[in-house]
């Protein structure tokens, strides 16, 4: 066993946040995974974990050693794909998940040319508008819009994605035409949401004349795919709060009118979120060169063209 494997070892510990879940990542087992800890631990002088029967927990010392380690690790398989040339050919599976409207418009156009230009990958995609966690669920890169909650995983923004808050002129010709987030809740407006389970409440965080405000809406309908919402809003059942790229040939149609205008939604990012053990891996890199610049340009079109 190399002083490698130890620290391999304890990022997956770290990551998964168990000893047996680590060592089934890793083909080893829970007692080797354990072992490596220990010898880590003796190594280094310090705890690194904190172990009860039900839960196992970093330390101060092991989140101080956590960075530095992942460095090793991503300069060692940076050094590794160099050597081996894989980089020129990249083979095996890539698990890519992103939103549904992300998903649609922004990666599926894009993934045909990547699969040409390396045919040895296997590209599988999947879209939800859930959350999706990384870790558990063996994802190589997501693609998302906001910020993530996992400070442990890496993140290469593409692009700030301006947003739009619509509806269709016949819901605005018997609701009324809200000027701003104090008349979309004075008015009692009807605000199609993105619901995830566990969702409590629903917030848009719009720009007002003092700065970025959350506003609480509410509304009868709410679905876990942003296109229903869509749907909804081009039907004239409410007011969505949508990126602008998702709804560019709505806007410039006039099937979907610009409201609350006075106070704009803030911008939200788009960006790669993948753990660091895979930031190296040429299929993950290579594959966020390429739709990089693609996204941006397909952005930038639809926020001209609304």
């Amino acid at each position: 066993m190399s002083y490698l494997d130890t620290i391999r070892t304890f990022v997956r510990v770290y990551e998964l946040g168990s000893m047996s879940a680590a060592g089934r990542d890793l083909r080893i087992s829970a007692a080797v995974t354990s072992a490596r800890i220990a010898q880590l631990e003796d190594h280094l002088g310090v705890r690194l974990f904190q172990r009860t029967t039900r839960s196992l927990t970093p330390t101060g010392q092991g989140r101080a050693f956590y960075p530095g380690a992942c460095e090793v690790l991503d300069a060692v398989d940076s050094a590794e794909a160099r050597v081996a040339h894989i980089t020129e050919n990249p083979k095996g599976a890539l698990y890519v998940a992103a939103p549904l409207g992300v998903g649609r418009r922004l990666i599926a156009p894009f993934v045909p040319e990547f699969l040409k230009l390396y045919p040895e990958v296997r590209l599988r995609l999947r879209l939800t508008d859930r959350k999706v966690d990384l870790t558990t669920e063996g994802l190589d890169l997501a693609v998302f819009l906001g910020q993530p909650e996992d400070s442990t995983l890496r993140i290469r923004k593409i692009a700030d994605v301006v947003r739009v808050l619509c509806a269709a002129p016949s819901y605005l010709a018997a609701r009324g035409h809200p000027a701003d987030g104090a008349a979309l809740m004075a008015d009692g407006h009807e605000c199609l949401n993105l619901r995830f389970p566990g969702a409590t409440e629903f917030q848009w965080r719009l720009i007002t004349p003092d700065g970025p405000k959350r506003f609480a809406v509410s509304g009868r309908y709410e679905s876990d795919d942003g296109d229903v919402l869509t749907d909804w809003a081009l039907a004239g059942h409410g007011i969505a709060l949508k990126p602008v790229f998702e709804v560019a040939a709505h806007l410039a149609a006039g099937r979907l009118v610009p409201v609350a205008t006075a106070t704009p939604p803030e911008p939200v990012q788009i960006a790669c979120l993948f753990p660091h053990r895979r930031g190296q891996d040429p299929k993950t890199r290579l594959f966020m060169d390429l739709i990089t610049p693609r996204i941006r340009t397909v952005i930038s079109e639809a926020e001209a063209l609304s």
